[in-house]
């Protein structure tokens, strides 16, 4: 069996397109332990209401056959307040996603799923899950809704009315499998399916992701593409180590920035387009384009100089 497709590239390439949605279905399936059945992909980058404003930019966005909102995330470059963010894209889909003049009953729900290559925070398990409820602080007992709330809402308890969050930390997995979402985390780590799995989506996803089958420029990309986290990884770790967050932010912030610039660069040399890259380094489009145009002065004036 040959190498797969990273799911990161296979979002954004090509498992936006409605004939591949079964791969994602059976993956958030098998995760989220329900029956999901996608039925659009939304717009994963939303504008900014004002200049202060951020935008929210996420690798997929999909709404589910219950009109459910599902945030999904690939993250290699690791981050201090990665969650921050997660509780930021959470609020603002839900927002952005609420009809003006409605009443509060219809804010969506929302999961939001995390697959990162990273040790996010500390803890030695490899998947985590986080729901919202209330606790009485003197007697202990949870909040619970009311017979006619479940009627009106139909949902069982406060916690399935707000965002839930899954984060799977890749790296921490142990390539032991336990059940069929093992057998997709060990896709994620490994890029590789075996014959014997059963995980729904999982063949699906081998015979739509082989690497051998991908158009030979497309492959050169992918490749570049693989080459390119490579050296993310190599300067985050000659630059600032593991684990240790010295200096102030506004210099990491910098330091993350210019390592983000030094890879659009090597992108660009590898031909891949300034909207793809923007997506996958987190730099603005506007940003990628100010560095084509210095590249290209910086060829002009290389050539005036000989």
């Amino acid at each position: 069996m040959g190498r797969l497709i990273r799911l990161d590239w296979a979002i954004k390439k090509i498992l936006r397109d409605k004939a591949n949605f079964e791969i994602l279905e059976g993956f958030l399936s098998e995760l989220l332990r329900f029956d999901i059945r996608i039925q659009e992909i939304l717009d994963s980058e939303s504008n900014k209401d004002d200049a202060q404003d951020k935008h929210n930019r996420v690798d997929l966005l999909v709404k589910n056959q219950d009109d459910q909102l599902i945030i999904i995330e690939v993250q290699n470059e690791s981050e201090a307040d990665y969650l921050q963010r997660l509780m930021y894209g959470t609020s603002k889909a839900m927002v952005e996603h609420m009809r003006a003049g409605a009443p509060y009953a219809a804010v969506k729900k929302l999961y939001s799923v995390s697959i990162v290559y990273f040790d996010l925070g500390e803890g030695d398990d490899y998947l985590y899950h986080g729901t919202t409820t209330f606790r009485g602080m003197r007697r202990g007992h949870a909040l619970a809704l009311s017979e006619n709330q479940k009627t009106l809402f139909k949902v069982d308890a406060p916690k399935d009315l707000f965002p839930e969050y899954y984060l799977i930390k890749v790296p921490k997995y142990d390539d032991a499998i336990r059940d069929t979402l093992d057998e997709w985390i060990y896709f994620l780590k490994n890029e590789e399916i075996k014959d014997s799995f059963k995980a729904r989506g999982l063949q699906s996803a081998k015979e739509k992701l082989d690497i051998l089958k991908m158009p030979e420029e497309e492959r050169r990309r992918y490749e570049s593409y693989l080459e390119d986290l490579r050296y993310q990884a190599s300067l985050v770790l000659s630059h600032y180590g593991v684990g240790k967050l010295d200096g102030h932010k506004e210099g990491r912030k910098e330091g993350h920035r210019e390592a983000r610039v030094e890879t659009a660069h090597r992108m660009l040399q590898a031909g891949m387009s300034p909207k793809d890259i923007a997506a996958m380094t987190a730099l603005s489009l506007s940003e990628v384009k100010d560095i084509v145009e210095n590249m290209s002065s910086e060829e002009s004036s290389g050539q005036r100089g000989k």
